[in-house]
């Protein structure tokens, strides 16, 4: 197991009683970082991807007024979640995506998408099941991979383009591949996959008989122009594929913790049991900003995906800067750039204390990613212009004196 960051910080887990399933996993450095950091004066984060937008004005007025005027905003929902909802997120897939599902049956509202991650993989995969991740890999997919006991086997992506490897992954595939896990464009690289890869993973999907479970939380978030598709466009595939999206980072919502989970009817319904053993429902109030998300004015996303973009060039020309000390492959999505640091300075886990507590920056250990990110820092660039221009620049120079 990798070491966390609050283990390597001196943090001590007891193991007495504890089962093995959560001795097995860890807290990822995501989240652990911000908790280091609190110790930290006038630190600045680049770490987690928390987007710097409030949540759109029309959402927050919609919950106001479903709390204020509507007797059951503080009740349960169905466990499937609000009617109304289920069928927006159908025809927004419809609209956006020409992908019909039935509201009824194949959607389930989830609390963000992490819990429908997690229910997939608690549904899917039993001990000792092999699970394929790209590597690097967005952390959690790892820690959820084994708490539900499976096994994480990693294949590189392409170092000089983080695109698929797709000689690697084939080799990966073994009679005991159970699942292929896409975070898609990708975190924590910022890529987007080739359509034509996607699809070969999707014959060899049908080909070998294993699912593909697809986290679709950067979706809307694709740079230059550059079209995005998924394999949850192919009819040949629906029996075998999951997807998971989230409304975090599309409608600035992180906090409010709502997702969507996409499944074949008769996969679903085992889901179904997971999420209400784990969480009944997703949070009423969360589920009416979610609706009021899907129907109302979407310029917001617009707007998001042009800021981004700019604030995407903006750390890019840093880094450009900082060459050839540095080195970086430029995101075509999502809102992460994993930056490559001469190895002599240290393990990904060592810079990334030393950012935190000598230049006061959070970032995140490649090494939290799987074995291909390390050697790397992961930066995310959804703060403001100003946080990234200071943080920037307090990186630039402790890497001019670290690196000389």
């Amino acid at each position: 197991m990798e070491r966390s960051a609050l283990e390597a910080a001196g943090k001590r887990y007891r193991t007495e009683g504890i089962s093995r399933r959560v001795r097995n996993i860890a807290v990822s450095a995501i989240k652990e970082m911000p908790l280091l950091a609190q110790k930290v004066p006038d630190c600045i984060s680049l770490g987690q991807g928390i987007p710097s937008f409030p949540t759109p004005a029309h959402i927050v007025e919609a919950v106001c007024r479903h709390l204020r005027d509507t007797a059951w905003s503080g009740k349960y929902t169905l466990g499937p979640g609000l009617p109304a909802l289920r069928r927006a997120f159908a025809d927004m897939l419809v609209r956006e995506r020409g992908l019909w599902v039935d509201p009824e049956t194949e959607i389930c509202i989830t609390v963000g998408a992490m819990e429908g991650l997690c229910a997939s993989i608690l549904t899917l995969v039993d001990s000792g099941d092999e699970v394929l991740l790209p590597s690097p890999n967005y952390a959690s997919h790892i820690e959820q991979v084994l708490l539900a006991e499976g096994r994480p086997v990693f294949f590189p992506l392409k170092p000089d383009t983080w695109q698929l490897d797709m000689k690697a992954l084939q080799k990966a595939i073994s009679p005991r591949t159970k699942a292929l896990i896409l975070c898609h464009p990708h975190n924590p690289t910022g890529a987007v996959f080739a359509k034509e890869d996607l699809q070969m993973v999707a014959q060899w999907a049908l080909e070998h008989g294993f699912f593909i479970l697809c986290d679709e939380t950067y979706d809307f978030l694709t740079y230059d122009g550059r079209p995005y598709w998924s394999v949850l466009s192919m009819p040949e595939l629906r029996r075998q594929v999951i997807g998971v999206f989230s409304f975090s980072k599309k409608y600035a919502m992180t906090g409010w913790r709502v997702g969507a989970l996409v499944a074949p009817a008769d996969i679903l319904d085992h889901v179904m049991k997971v999420h209400d053993a784990a969480a009944i429902c997703a949070p009423t109030p969360s589920q009416v900003a979610a609706l009021a998300a899907l129907e109302g004015p979407q310029e917001c996303v617009a707007h998001f995906r042009q800021t981004l973009q700019a604030r995407r060039d903006r750390v890019c020309a840093f880094l450009d800067r900082m060459a050839p000390r540095l080195s970086y492959v430029r995101p075509q999505g999502a809102y992460y750039v994993m930056v490559q640091f001469p190895p002599q300075i240290g393990d990904s886990m060592t810079v990334a204390l030393r950012l935190l507590h000598e230049a006061r920056v959070i970032t995140i250990p490649g090494s939290a990613f799987g074995p291909g990110g390390e050697g790397h820092v992961r930066l995310s660039f959804g703060g403001t212009e100003a946080e990234l221009d200071e943080a920037m620049e307090r990186l630039a120079q402790w890497f001019d004196q670290n690196t000389a």
